[in-house]
């Protein structure tokens, strides 16, 4: 049993040398400092010696300290320099900037630069009462009211109005939005408490019967149902030739799958490059085809639509779709199909998905944590105590009798997998979700992308509200799951959290700068977002560091969601825009670094990436290829243009807004209500000045 040790036996023994500990100095000029035990300083006979030597070796401890806190406050000066110098370049000089696009105007627009104006106009006159020592709080109206008192009169009158008429109307919208944001709080935490419970419990969908096997000798793969695989794409230059080598290397019997590559490309040189893909695999004895509409009408619902109505779709039982940049491991019919079996009430298995270029920039990163909990929250809950949940739109396997019975698909919102999903339910399909079987794809890299797809996927959920709302109604299930779908996943997720965001965060707080009177409590404005924003890192430990930067940028994406949710509500014209998301394929498998959770998924992905090197590319056949080098051998080689940045006006506004909310929240000492309008400023002129895509090496 070893010795029991106290502090004053260990100070007062005749001490031997303490083992010493090296600090290494970042600076180079410093290179290293041995600090001995304290009780060397406690030693009689050298304490002479020992005195010097200690506060030598202290005066080098606190220029380390000191060396760091430079290295810090450099780090951030030069944070600042860089965001100032962008401020010139981009919003003074308008060096290197190109149009925003129709996104940037409108009344929404109007109406940020009207509170603006507002809160410039107030700072203005509020800080030169403050310096004239005028009451901010009580109103004092003057003894006697002359040319000289008029001024203080009128402030004062400003007062009595702001304090009897708008502060109470601002604060029943306030009350109104803190409420709103509870209740979305409290289905977040429930959420959260589901998915622990599925992780504590270890539950997860297993097949009834997961053998393909078939019992006729003579045909062995006859247990193999038979499956269409289709690849939806327009223009998808950069990841066409991936994703079809990824699909096509599918392990499942060759003469029980169908491969139908959707093209509705309008550009003749990617429609060849497309075609001439399919025909090398074809060659190699792939069930492949390539299909090619000259009419895009309907955009992704219309294509699919359109292969559904071959006749020889009727001989196949399940259809699995994949987008244009998803890359899917070869076992992937062979881990979700098997849930069909014995389960007839089963329409859908949804994949999750996963990304080969999460690490790319802050944008990307950001992602990575909002999707992370989506998959491993909201879609793996919903799967397990809903069986309903939004189709994703790729890495889902349907059962085509399924799609049937619910309409098929349809062009009449831009979100045609949550339509489909909706009215799929509403006709007693079940849904799984599976959340171990993962599909690698693309996250968006630049900021417009983002924002064109964040859009689209916030204005389709609320057309397709106005048009099933009726139909859920109406509909013969329960007025349990009625209550879900209307409440909880339309209103509650897709209506009630990008209007709180927006109106709370981004117009109500700064207000709330400028009219005193109505109050926003500091839990509502750091403590609970930042409670929020830890359980969606949690799904992604490794995304604990972009914890404030995601909180701020969650909150500065609300005015984008906001205006898709009023265009999508309100039937405009923007809310039925259908945009590609334009991927980069810049990333490929090979050079993505495998995580602990992914690291199985990519080893046998990689053979998809590198398989077709081996073959000869299509694309020499067509002539392309040497067009190509017969061109860059004749003319000199173009120099690369450097890509535009753009600002978007609404971020901008905002940027100002809040920033001077920040400036006037100084006058009344706020507190942490300056710190969330300073950083949250910065955050929106950083996305306004398109900064948020820059690639972090």
């Amino acid at each position: 049993m070893p010795p029991k040790f106290e502090f004053a036996e260990l100070f007062g023994k005749e001490p031997k040398r303490g083992a010493p500990v090296v600090l290494k100095m970042d600076n180079p000029n410093f290179e290293m400092l041995e600090v001995d035990s304290p009780t060397t300083a406690l030693r009689g006979g050298q304490a002479a010696k020992g005195k010097g030597k200690n506060a030598k070796q202290l005066t080098w401890v606190l220029l380390l300290k000191a060396n760091k806190a430079v290295g810090c406050l450099t780090w951030v000066a030069s944070g600042v320099m860089t965001l100032l110098d962008a401020v010139k370049e981009r919003l003074i000089l308008r060096k290197g900037v190109v149009k925003s696009g129709n996104l940037s105007k409108g009344k929404l627009s109007q109406v940020i630069v009207g509170f603006l104006i507002f809160a410039l106009i107030m700072l203005c006159v509020e800080v030169g009462a403050h310096t004239l020592g005028w009451q901010f709080s009580v109103p004092q109206w003057p003894s006697t009211l002359n040319v000289s008192s008029l001024p203080h009169a009128v402030f004062m009158g400003w007062m009595y109005i702001r304090a009897s008429y708008i502060a109470p109307a601002l604060q029943r919208v306030t009350d109104f939005c803190i409420w709103l944001f509870l209740l979305q709080s409290l289905d977040r935490i429930i959420l959260c408490m589901g998915a622990v419970y599925i992780k504590w419990k270890k539950i997860k969908p297993i097949p009834k019967n997961p053998s393909l096997e078939s019992d006729n000798v003579e045909e062995p793969d006859k247990g193999h149902p038979m499956c269409l695989v289709q690849i939806p794409m327009c223009n998808e230059r950069e990841c066409y030739e991936q994703s079809i080598s990824a699909v096509c290397q599918l392990d499942w019997p060759k003469e029980r799958i169908l491969i139908q590559v959707l093209d509705d490309s309008s550009d003749e040189e990617v429609q060849w490059l497309i075609e001439n893909e399919v025909k090398k695999w074809k060659a190699k004895g792939i069930n492949i085809i390539y299909r090619h509409r000259t009419d895009r009408t309907g955009y992704k619902a219309g294509n699919m639509k359109s292969a559904m109505e071959c006749d020889y779709v009727k001989d196949y039982e399940f259809v699995t779709i994949f987008d244009a940049d998803f890359q899917p491991k070869s076992d992937f019919l062979k881990l979700t199909i098997p849930h069909f079996k014995d389960n007839p009430e089963l329409g859908l298995v949804q994949a999750r998905w996963a990304f080969v270029n999460k690490d790319e920039n802050l944008l990307t990163r950001l992602q990575n944590i909002n999707l992370s909990f989506h998959f491993e929250v909201e879609q793996q809950v919903n799967g397990v105590f809903l069986n309903f949940f939004g189709f994703n739109g790729t890495a889902g396997v349907w059962r085509i009798k399924a799609l049937e019975e619910s309409g098929g698909w349809l062009d009449r919102t831009t979100v045609e997998d949550m339509d489909i999903a909706v009215r799929a339910h509403l006709h007693g399909w079940k849904f799984i979700f599976l959340n171990d079987v993962r599909s690698l794809c693309e996250l968006p890299e630049s900021y417009e992308a983002y924002r064109k797809q964040q859009h689209r996927w916030h204005s389709g959920p609320m057309q397709l509200f106005r048009l099933a709302l009726p139909d859920i109604i109406k509909a013969k299930i329960s007025w349990s799951k009625k209550f879900n779908m209307i409440f909880l996943f339309f209103l509650l997720r897709k209506l009630i959290l990008p209007f709180y965001s927006f109106t709370l965060f981004c117009i109500i707080l700064p207000m709330t700068m400028f009219v005193p009177e109505a109050t926003l409590p500091a839990w509502v404005v750091c403590y609970i977002p930042a409670l929020m924003s830890l359980l969606n890192v949690i799904p992604s430990p490794k995304s604990f560091p972009f914890l404030v930067p995601f909180l701020l940028f969650e909150n500065t994406m609300s005015v984008t969601k906001f205006n898709a949710m009023i265009s999508g509500l309100f039937q405009l014209r923007s809310s039925h825009e259908w945009v590609v998301t334009k991927k980069s394929g810049s990333k490929g498998l090979a050079d993505m670094p495998p995580s602990a959770t992914e690291a199985e998924l990519l080893i046998e992905v990689k053979e998809v990436k590198t398989a077709p090197v081996l073959l000869d590319r299509g694309a020499s056949e067509s002539g392309i290829d040497q067009l190509k080098q017969q061109a860059e051998s004749s003319a000199p080689a173009p120099v690369p243009k450097k890509k535009g940045s753009r600002l978007y006006r609404k971020e901008l506004t905002l940027s100002f807004l809040l920033l001077t909310a920040a400036g006037r929240s100084l006058l009344s000492a706020q507190g942490i209500h300056f710190y969330f309008l300073l950083f949250q400023g910065i955050s929106f002129l950083v996305v306004g000045l398109d900064l948020i895509g820059e690639p972090t090496g």
